[in-house]
């Protein structure tokens, strides 16, 4: 059982770290690549990242879920399909990840690896884009796994990179990702000082999706019971798999 949860852990750790490699090192050759045009960066910043995570659910979502996420892995510690000592280790597994592939990235473009971000993301409307980002999210999750898990990892890229768009924030719509990402003065960075409003505001957005999941979608009308999820031949994103 213990080795089990390390496999696991391993896999969210490595996971997060390409996510914010890709998050980080695309906005790096973005900004390097774009002549200013903030745009044109925003975009290629947007395809990374929607395309690496659908990778990442495929190739990690057989072994632990492929959660990447702290408000994705505290959305099922709360629906149950977790246990809240296996939804702690993975948050630190994924905080852990992601510090370690921002550096990663400011090490391939030959940055300081030690970095502290300057750019400021606050007020009521980031704030409420965080929250609206994560609802969506956690919400895409829900409905997939509830009636078509094989899609969950196109249609969590998907959802990212829209959302990339329509959300004053440009939906980092994850803890992980908002911490790792103080830790990078470069196009993908939010100043420390701003953290704290962004993680909240996820949580919020998380609950809010928890509770509409619970309603739209009871395990009585999921169409594929949990136990056969798990031995899907894809298996569900987000989803613990033993």
């Amino acid at each position: 059982m213990k080795d089990q949860l390390t496999r696991r852990l391993v896999a969210e750790a490595i996971g997060t770290g390409f996510l914010l490699a890709a998050v980080v090192g695309s906005g790096i050759m973005g900004a390097k690549l774009c002549g200013g045009n903030l745009g044109l960066a925003l975009l290629t910043n947007t395809l990374a990242t929607g395309a690496i995570l659908m990778v990442l659910i495929l190739v990690f979502g057989a072994i632990s879920g492929a959660h990447l996420n702290p408000a994705v892995s505290l959305a099922f510690a709360v629906q149950h399909e977790i246990s809240w000592r296996d939804c702690f280790a993975y948050i630190g597994a994924q905080l852990i990840g992601a510090i370690l592939g921002t550096w990663a990235a400011h090490l391939m473009f030959d940055l300081p690896v030690w970095q502290i971000s300057t750019t400021v993301r606050t007020g009521p409307a980031q704030w409420f884009s965080e929250a609206i980002a994560t609802f969506g999210l956690l919400t895409t999750i829900f409905g997939c796994l509830a009636r078509m898990p094989q899609a969950t990892a196109y249609a969590v890229g998907l959802y990212i990179a829209a959302a990339y768009w329509f959300t004053a924030s440009t939906s980092f719509a994850n803890p992980a990702v908002t911490i790792a990402r103080s830790l990078s003065n470069t196009f993908a960075g939010i100043a420390p000082s701003c953290v704290f409003g962004f993680v909240a505001a996820q949580l919020v957005g998380m609950a809010g999706a928890v509770a509409l999941a619970s309603y739209l979608w009871p395990p009585a009308l999921a169409e594929t019971p949990v136990s056969d999820l798990r031995k899907s031949a894809i298996a569900p994103a987000n989803l613990l798999v033993d």
